[in-house]
């Protein structure tokens, strides 16, 4: 997780939830010893349909993920990109591959 993810995970969580919670659930991402901020020192600037978009893949990138998993059409340009390589899942493919250990 980056800073700019964070800030986009608050405000999607105070459009939708009362806000002391919300404030309780960055607490929580923050403090959660399973999840690990990575600040990119580059952008990459991949996906020009949603520049948004870009601060999970510039993340991703730099903390060396295996894959970035969505749903969101936007990420499909990926396939296309070979340097850095991003490797994307839907949600589907990503619980094949933990349930069963193989991607399609």
């Amino acid at each position: 997780m980056s800073n700019d993810i964070l800030l986009e995970y608050e405000e999607q969580l105070k459009m939708r939830y009362k806000i002391f919670s919300v404030d309780e659930e960055i607490d929580n991402f923050i403090e959660n010893k399973n999840i690990h901020f990575y600040q990119p020192e580059f952008k990459w600037n991949f996906i020009a349909a949603d520049p948004d978009d870009n601060k999970f893949v510039d993340c991703a990138i730099a903390a060396n993920a295996d894959y970035i998993i969505t749903n969101d059409a936007h990420f499909t340009v990926l396939k296309n990109i070979p340097f850095p390589r991003v490797n994307v899942l839907t949600l589907q493919q990503f619980i094949t591959l933990i349930t069963e250990g193989k991607t399609n």
